[in-house]
């Protein structure tokens, strides 16, 4: 038994090590106010730098190593769920004047920073964020009033990220989103047709897949080839 579990801590040390080392895949888009880079760490996880600072979405210590990761300004967490909020991924990566955004859930575990509920909008670290509903329609993983998804501000940018959610009216009824993230992963969140539905409805001009698991994004590709004003771009979240 000692020997099967050594052989099972040194397999998550290896897999960590694998995630930690690694390069990750990054993109930049033009912004009035300057570049806004957006790195791919992996899942719901992301990191963007735009004028000056460094914005950490759903930080988890699986996915980086955040010691060796620039530090914070913006921290945002879109539910409680562990591979959504990490404790100690968001105190390794946190300085003196890291301000945090948190959703209604994730508050309960996470009593540092501000509680953004569905529908608010605030101004955080300099930034516009407005709180989007995340939620399931039918299955109990998701409780409507518990989780974001979050609209940020960059220069003339709107990104859209969404947290754990379907294809839901309010998602749906968001305009001029110029970069998106749907998540693709069952049975927790969307269909590949379900994230079809919401980007033909919302029309952002890129849209990436993420949090998709075993889910092939290749088929979003197929679902959204008619619809020319949307750019597909799969990287590395599963």
């Amino acid at each position: 038994m000692k020997g099967i579990l050594f052989v099972a801590m040194i397999s998550v040390l290896v897999v960590f090590a694998g995630y930690a080392q690694r390069k990750f895949q990054e993109d930049v888009f033009k912004t009035t106010s300057g570049d806004l880079k957006i790195t791919f760490i992996g899942h719901g996880t992301l990191m963007l730098t735009y004028a000056g600072k460094v914005i950490h979405v759903d930080p988890v210590s699986m996915y980086a190593d955040y010691a060796a990761l620039p530090k914070a300004d913006l921290i945002l967490v879109t539910h409680e769920h562990g591979d959504h909020l990490d404790m100690n991924a968001i105190q390794a990566v946190s300085k003196a004047n890291t301000e945090i955004v948190n959703s209604p859930s994730a508050a309960t575990i996470l009593v540092n920073g501000s509680v953004m509920k569905n529908g608010d909008v605030k101004t955080v670290a300099g930034i516009k964020i407005e709180a989007v509903p995340a939620y399931n329609l039918q299955k109990a993983f998701h409780p409507k009033g518990k989780g974001n998804g979050y609209v940020l501000t960059l220069g003339d940018k709107r990104i859209y990220i969404a947290g754990d959610t379907e294809n839901v009216p309010e998602i749906k009824a968001l305009k001029n989103i110029d970069v998106a993230f749907l998540p693709m992963n069952l049975p927790f969140t969307m269909t590949p047709e379900q994230v079809a539905d919401v980007a033909k409805e919302m029309k952002p001009k890129v849209l990436y897949p993420y949090h998709f698991g075993e889910t092939d994004a290749g088929q979003l590709t197929d679902l959204l080839k008619n619809e020319k004003e949307i750019e597909v771009r799969i990287r590395d979240l599963k």
